[in-house]
């Protein structure tokens, strides 16, 4: 009886795994980022673009998503790099996501 009512209780456990996608952004390395550095710096720094649109050829997209399974908290983040003729021209970075409270 003990042994089925373990087994029971254990059946109902529900394990959940963290969840992450994309491009973990580390905020040194966007710190070294500059004007006029080159696409290969710029992979060598931030690796490859999640999203390296045909039809925006001068943007990389960098996404991040993170979400922990057991709190089911989650952590966006995203990065742009816009360029012009092969150098960086300008960066557009987020601030953290956080859900609502």
């Amino acid at each position: 009886v003990l042994i089925a009512a373990l087994a029971i209780m254990v059946t109902g456990c529900i394990f959940r795994i963290d969840i992450q996608q994309g491009n973990l952004l580390e905020e040194s390395a966007i710190d070294q980022i500059e004007i006029g550095m080159t696409r290969s710096q710029v992979r060598f720094l931030l690796g490859t673009p999640m999203v390296a649109d045909s039809f925006h050829q001068n943007r990389w997209d960098y996404t991040y998503y993170f979400q922990e399974g057991k709190s089911r908290e989650t952590e966006q983040r995203w990065l742009i790099v816009y360029f012009a003729e092969d150098q960086v021209e300008r960066i557009e970075k987020d601030v953290p996501i956080s859900p609502s409270t």
